[in-house]
């Protein structure tokens, strides 16, 4: 408003300096117009005066000029109509071009007229009234005219500042909202191009943030990924040290101090284990929260599958452990952000390692139909006793830092699909999560049995055998 009333302001002065000196100059015309009128009308009783007319011809031309116009003598009394006195005519008449002189009510214009050794003064009356005629209506008119610019003005002022100020506006309250960590605030850019330009540039930063922080998490996420295999390898040894209890038998001093050290390693081992698999899920959820558009969700299953088989490789190599991939050649598209596939097949691959002896054989597959996406751990292992009951375990998540199964469950259910359990052909345990195909309509999991495990368990026992023979 504090604009509007500023630009009211400047157009008001620039109407007066305008509109003020063409009042006058109208003002000026209408006086420039009577006298003009006066000026003929002298004329033509001079002209009749100088052409000799008799008193009837002078009479006509006087009634022909109209009213207000008569013709004295100097030296003798002012002819009777007339608003001249006799100083005035006879100054007229030693003068030889017309005179202006103001009288009472107006002004007279007088004309000296010499024929001979005759002298006469023709006059013609102006009233003050003529002179001034629409002076007030044209002053009136350019007040009006000064009025509607102004107001004008304001009008179209006031509107364009109204969008200036409500873009401005936004622009701080959308700033306010990153400085307080809402990077998710973006703006409709409007307003006067600066402005505009304002807005553009400020949700290009903003979606730098974003994918500034989320690069950073992500990173995070993926050195914990590399942490877990190492991780899970000293884990692993330090299981097959010797017991580290102290309480029964009787030891020396020096293997209770190795017990102790050997319960120590263990313990910091675990510790280690328990942060690692929190800074996973902390990163995961910070990327899943920030990745809320449908593209930024889409990740290829195969080309994860062969990432993690590319560190998981190192550790089975240790462990003396015969693996295979199955179908991961190919691009499948898959819903699921790719931090938290990963994290699903990290957290199956790990419990395999966890829960199958050293030099345990292991397979990871990958298949699509009708509108899902299967990913297959089996390993040949001793199984899962009860399957149901270890889902509901993993659902539970009593105890657990959310990985393993329930991790698993969650990824697969997000996109509408589900985990299932069941005895691998390699004899050992099944866990297949069954995915929606990013490029295909996704339809009802009921088919559990026909997608990612191929013919019934009765089939595969030739095939079981022949594949442990090549293994052998």
């Amino acid at each position: 408003m504090r604009l509007a009333y500023t630009t009211a302001a400047t157009t008001a002065a620039v109407a007066l300096i305008f509109l003020v000196p063409l009042g006058w100059n109208l003002r000026n015309d209408h006086r420039d117009a009577a006298f003009a009128a006066a000026a003929e009308r002298t004329a033509t009783v001079a002209g009749a005066l100088t052409a000799g007319a008799n008193a009837k011809g002078v009479a006509a031309a006087l009634a022909l000029a109209g009213g207000g116009t008569v013709v004295h003598t100097p030296g003798i009394a002012p002819t009777a109509g007339g608003r001249a006195g006799a100083a005035l005519i006879d100054k007229a008449s030693t003068t030889l071009a017309p005179t202006v002189e103001d009288v009472d009510g107006g002004v007279v214009r007088l004309v000296p007229i010499t024929i001979g050794d005759r002298h006469s003064v023709v006059e013609a009356f102006i009233p003050a009234a003529e002179l001034n005629k629409d002076t007030a209506r044209d002053w009136w008119l350019l007040l009006g005219l000064a009025v509607l610019l102004v107001g004008g003005a304001v009008f179209v002022v006031d509107r364009l500042a109204r969008g200036a100020v409500s873009s401005a506006r936004h622009l701080v309250d959308a700033a306010l909202a990153v400085g307080d960590g809402d990077l998710a605030v973006r703006i409709d850019p409007s307003g006067p191009r600066e402005l505009a330009e304002a807005g553009y540039a400020f949700n290009r930063m903003a979606d730098r943030l974003v994918t500034s922080r989320t690069d950073e998490r992500e990173l995070v996420a993926d050195l914990s990924h590399r942490l877990r295999t190492p991780l899970t390898a000293l884990r692993l040894d330090a299981e097959a040290l010797d017991p580290d209890d102290t309480q029964i038998g009787d030891f020396s001093p020096a293997e209770l101090d190795r017990r102790r050290g050997i319960r120590r390693i263990r313990t910091a081992i675990t510790t280690l284990e328990d942060e690692v698999n929190s800074l996973i899920n902390t990163t995961r959820q910070a990327v899943a929260a920030q990745l809320s558009a449908p593209e930024d969700g889409l990740c290829d299953a195969s080309e994860v599958v062969r990432e993690r088989m590319m560190f998981w490789s190192a550790l089975a190599g240790d462990q003396d452990r015969q693996y295979r991939v199955v179908g991961a050649h190919l691009r499948i598209p898959v819903p699921v952000a790719r931090a938290e596939l990963a994290a699903a097949l990290d957290a199956v691959l790990g419990n395999v390692f966890r829960y199958t002896p050293q030099g345990t054989s292991f397979e990871v597959g990958l298949s699509r139909r009708d509108g899902w996406v299967a990913l297959r751990v089996d390993d040949a292992g001793p199984g899962i006793d009860d399957p149901e009951q270890a889902l509901r375990r993993g659902q539970s998540n009593q105890g657990s830092t959310g990985l393993g199964l329930d991790i698993a469950r969650r990824v697969a259910q997000a996109t509408g699909g589900s985990v299932s359990l069941d005895r691998a052909a390699m004899g050992g345990a099944s866990v297949v999560m069954l995915l929606a195909d990013a490029d295909a309509t996704p339809k009802t999991p009921s088919r559990f049995g026909l997608v990612g495990r191929g013919r019934p368990a009765r089939e595969k026992a030739p095939e079981r055998k022949r594949w442990q023979r090549g293994r052998e």
